[in-house]
């Protein structure tokens, strides 16, 4: 990925700052999009170490015009781009007798939403060196979890989403989606605190005997994003230590 251009949202925390770590150690110049200035500062500070650069971008690509907003400050800076990381999202319990139109809305808008508006605006600024797209889906996207209806719809549409660009955008840009499983970031830890359980007993769930790190996907959605990875395209690969082998 050196000399490579591209966006992660999400980018300033968990699995998305990890992929801007490897990507930025590998030479790529990566901008990450975060909602937070603060959070954004922070993320920099850890991305100054390797071959490539980092920049940070604030919008909220949860809505249209701050998808528009990441596409006009990408193309000031660098024209064209050959990588986007679609790994803005939200996570949120909820049994399904309890769900509110605007619960629905904001865990619709933050995950399916960003996922194909910043797909969309940025369209016109992929090169035409092999660009490469990475969706972030979900182990529930792929079979069915207790307690988070809406958020299994919300990235299985994204799993639907990642097989349809790929087709409507070969053999030009290639898509793909990965789905992990739980990973230990500060979404995961928020999970833990609301929903009273603990590390150990999400843990024992798997057939690893742990959930994931950061570091885990990322080395996956720079694998994936690889020109070296140039004949895969619609591909949903799960990252979840075997739990929807079971």
């Amino acid at each position: 990925m050196e000399e490579k251009r591209g966006v992660i949202s999400g980018g300033t925390s968990g699995i998305g700052l990890a992929a801007a770590k490897l990507l930025v150690r590998d030479g790529a110049h990566v901008f990450i999009v975060g909602r937070d200035d603060q959070k954004g500062a922070a993320a920099l500070a850890e991305l100054t170490e390797g071959k490539g650069r980092a920049d940070y971008v604030q919008a909220d690509v949860s809505t249209l015009e701050g998808c528009r907003k990441v596409a006009e400050i990408v193309g000031h800076h660098d024209g064209k781009v050959d990588f986007l990381v679609n790994c803005a999202g939200r996570y949120k319990e909820q049994p399904i007798d309890e769900i509110t139109e605007s619960e629905y809305d904001a865990m619709m808008n933050a995950n399916v939403k960003s996922t194909i508006f910043l797909t969309k605006t940025m369209i016109p600024l992929f090169s035409e060196n092999q660009p490469s797209i990475v969706n972030i889906a979900s182990d529930a996207a792929l079979e069915g979890n207790y307690g988070c209806a809406v958020y299994a719809a919300s990235k299985g549409a994204v799993v639907a989403f990642t097989r349809a660009a790929a087709l409507d955008l070969s053999p030009w840009v290639r898509v793909n989606c990965i789905c992990p499983g739980d990973v230990d970031t500060p979404l995961v830890q928020k999970q833990l605190e609301e929903g009273g359980y603990t590390m150990a007993s999400m843990a024992s769930i798997y057939p690893l005997g742990r959930i994931g790190r950061p570091e885990e996907v990322a080395h996956m959605i720079c694998s994936v994003l690889s020109p070296l990875n140039g004949f895969m395209t619609g591909a949903i690969l799960s990252v979840d230590g075997g739990l929807t082998a079971k």
